[in-house]
């Protein structure tokens, strides 16, 4: 696994940015847990509590142009990217204020507008929408590269080896960044995919790198040197990150599967601790952070809580193409 030499001279500004955008991903999820037992969030929900450095290292390298595709798992990435928490949280509730009009929910919220090419609740099926997008990046010559964050569960995935393929093929300017938490729904990772990543990656001549996920640092660095490499022509890159999954697949799982021993030292791996601990050392306080953060998730909630539902006719709008009648009507 390689390792990561930080950045010096900016790096209390910049670690500081980095755990607020972690802050914020789990001041988020933290109160998704509360509002889903309460009832208030429609649907599953899927909680990224562990991974957040994952999100914010990727995230903090990509520019305007860029794209992204995520999972069932992705509150973390879209929130990183930028997407309003207001919208997001509406969203999650389904509330007619939410960012697809309350309609696409935890598991397929979007914002084409900062190149977020929406969750998916299919395992694997995000990366050739990401592809499609690097392929749309080449040939507009935007400068753009576009991510695919995916899970260690959709390695067995062949979408994942036939996108593998044809961005190696064609230099697609593609990041393929897997969070892997050594989970696949119930199952450890070893029980459902007999490979590594970095052997499949090397088969398809495809560059990987592999990166501690809870050093989110680490896992900036990591990005911004295979963005630099993607945003020169070079071709698709694969960037494994190990991490931890804390809460189980779906909120409300029990996790009877794993040992109790694991899911009592899952904590001591938590990379806002490790964060926060290195910023204390620089002699910065991130109880400040931490507070405004809060007031912030509190204030989404509450906005979304005071905010209508659709109604019934408004759910089939957007669904089908008006005819010619309906619109001269």
């Amino acid at each position: 696994m390689s390792t990561s030499k930080h950045r010096g001279a900016a790096a209390p500004q910049r670690l500081q940015a980095l755990y607020r955008t972690m802050s914020l991903i789990r001041h988020v999820e933290m109160a998704l847990t509360r509002l889903f037992a309460n009832g208030e969030v429609p649907g599953f929900i899927h909680l990224s509590i562990g991974q957040e450095a994952v999100a914010a290292g990727v995230a903090s390298a990509l520019r305007p142009q860029d794209s992204l595709a995520t999972t069932h798992r992705g509150h973390g990435h879209v929130l990183a990217r930028g997407m309003d928490v207001n919208g997001f949280m509406k969203e999650i509730m389904g509330r007619e204020g939410g960012l697809c009009k309350g309609r696409g929910g935890s598991m397929h919220v979007a914002d084409l507008g900062l190149g977020i090419l929406g969750a998916n609740g299919i395992v694997g099926a995000g990366i050739p929408i990401a592809l499609g997008s690097a392929l749309a990046h080449q040939a507009r010559k935007t400068g753009g590269v576009a991510v695919a964050f995916f899970g260690d569960g959709a390695m067995a995935e062949g979408v994942l080896h036939e996108t593998l393929n044809m961005a190696a093929l064609w230099k697609c300017p593609l990041l393929l960044v897997c969070e892997n938490n050594g989970w696949s729904e119930f199952s450890p990772t070893a029980r459902q995919f007999a490979a590594r990543l970095e052997k499949l990656a090397a088969a398809f001549g495809v560059g990987y790198a592999g990166v501690d996920g809870n050093d989110v640092l680490a896992v900036a660095d990591a990005a911004e040197q295979a963005g630099a490499r993607l945003r020169a022509g070079n071709g698709p890159f694969v960037l494994e990150c190990m991490t931890t999954r804390v809460r189980g697949h779906f909120e409300g799982d029990a996790q009877k599967y794993r040992d109790a021993g694991e899911l009592e030292a899952v904590h001591a791996h938590d990379p806002l601790a490790a964060a926060g601990a290195r910023l204390q050392a620089m002699g910065v306080d991130t109880a400040g952070i931490d507070q405004a953060v809060a007031a912030q998730v509190d204030a989404a909630v509450e906005a979304a809580r005071a905010d209508a539902l659709p109604t019934l006719e408004r759910a089939i709008q957007d669904v089908y193409t008006q005819t010619v009648q309906e619109v001269a009507q």
